[in-house]
């Protein structure tokens, strides 16, 4: 029986990944020529077929390691990067499928933390995260690509590349040994086009594209830390005027949740006292409290209190605070008031009533140690 389960593997792994090369090279030319989608759809689920087997046919981890080896040596995962939005819908979720287990796949006997495709890609072809993140510039691409990043960016080294990359179409990606954590972007590198993709995109799109950027911005702390930090204007003007001023209910609702989940991170704690250093940033957040949409009031809650309960407030947020005081006594016992099940809600608005009691008549100077975590300060520590 065993000869039979095993026909589907007569061709040689190395066999597969260059005639599926030399289909996707054809599969650019202006028309395409004849059943080659086919056949690139055939050979595509065959190479699925190594990597992942079927209820009848184990993998074998021989073969696979030798197609990750051909795969690499032929270029073909960049190959496939840039070719995804073309390929046949069948064809990109096998594609899908082979990126996400080839990036995992670890040969017996390795030594190195990281599998040998997330190495090789960040130390020999980065370019193939930045055309899977450019991916999102195809509606056809977009989401295959978002699950493949996100597969990929389980390793911090995959978050690096795409946060310090700032190469421009048709210039080399940067690789793992030229990243350099606290050196301010310009920008204009692939990880910035995420706020584009987010807030102009379709609505599977955008939502996709802000699934991973949230992964990208949460998920490895030590480094992201000191990315925000160095990049803190930036970072949080984009966030601020993209994001949280989206027409979009679903980005600025996500969004006004992801900045209180980064703001309450403990890794990131000056970052957070830098943002609330900003009479500005305090200004944003008292809209939100009166939009039109009580979820947006309600993710803008958690945001604001974190202004409020800060005990060395800026004299830029203490004088917004002590202007609007009485306003905000009572506007605070009113809002969202039909959250009655909600007692933890309602012990956080009776607090911060009581904060803006407490606060002086006029804006008191923070102590000089109090205000070590500023802006300034987050910067030198990145660079330290």
């Amino acid at each position: 029986m065993a000869f039979f389960f095993n026909r589907g593997r007569s061709r040689q792994p190395s066999d597969v990944v260059r005639s599926i090369k030399d289909l996707l090279v054809r599969l650019r030319e202006t028309p395409i020529p004849p059943k080659v989608e086919e056949e690139l759809g055939k050979q595509l689920s065959q190479m699925k077929l190594i990597v992942q087997g079927t209820q009848e046919i184990e993998v074998s981890p021989e073969q696979v390691h030798a197609l990750v080896q051909a795969t690499l040596h032929e270029d073909l995962l960049y190959e496939l990067a840039i070719s995804l939005d073309r390929l046949p819908f069948e064809a990109r979720k096998d594609t899908q499928t082979i990126f996400s287990h080839i990036l995992r796949f670890k040969p017996a006997q390795s030594s190195h933390a990281d599998p040998p495709v997330v190495s090789y890609i960040v130390h020999s072809r980065p370019e193939i995260i930045i055309e899977l993140c450019n991916g999102y510039e195809h509606s056809q691409s977009a989401m295959p690509c978002g699950t493949i990043l996100r597969e990929a960016l389980k390793f911090d080294v995959i978050a690096a590349i795409i946060l310090y990359d700032q190469s421009q179409e048709g210039e080399p990606a940067i690789r793992l040994s030229e990243v350099q954590p606290g050196i301010l972007q310009d920008g204009n590198g692939v990880f910035w086009n995420f706020f584009r993709w987010i807030d102009r995109g379709t609505f599977e799109l955008s939502a996709d594209a802000f699934t991973t950027f949230r992964e990208i911005v949460t998920r490895h702390k030590s480094l992201v830390t000191g990315y925000l930090a160095a990049n803190f204007d930036r970072f949080f003007g984009k966030f601020n005027s993209v994001l949280i001023h989206s027409d979009s209910y679903v980005t600025k609702r996500q969004s006004i949740k992801l900045l209180g989940e980064i703001l309450l991170d403990r890794a990131n704690y000056n970052v957070m006292m830098a943002y609330v250093e900003s009479g500005e940033n305090l200004k944003l957040c008292m809209k939100l409290l009166r939009d039109d949409r009580k979820m947006v009031q309600y993710e803008g809650f958690h945001v604001f209190k974190v202004f409020v309960a800060n005990p060395n407030k800026s004299v830029a947020v203490q004088r917004i605070l002590i202007n609007n005081r009485d306003r905000l006594l009572k506007f605070l016992p009113r809002f969202l008031e039909d959250r009655t099940d909600d007692d933890q809600f309602t012990d956080e608005k009776s607090f911060l009533v009581r904060q803006i009691e407490l606060l002086p008549r006029e804006p008191v100077e923070p102590a000089r140690s109090a205000r070590e975590p500023s802006r300034s300060g987050v910067n030198t520590a990145a660079v330290a």
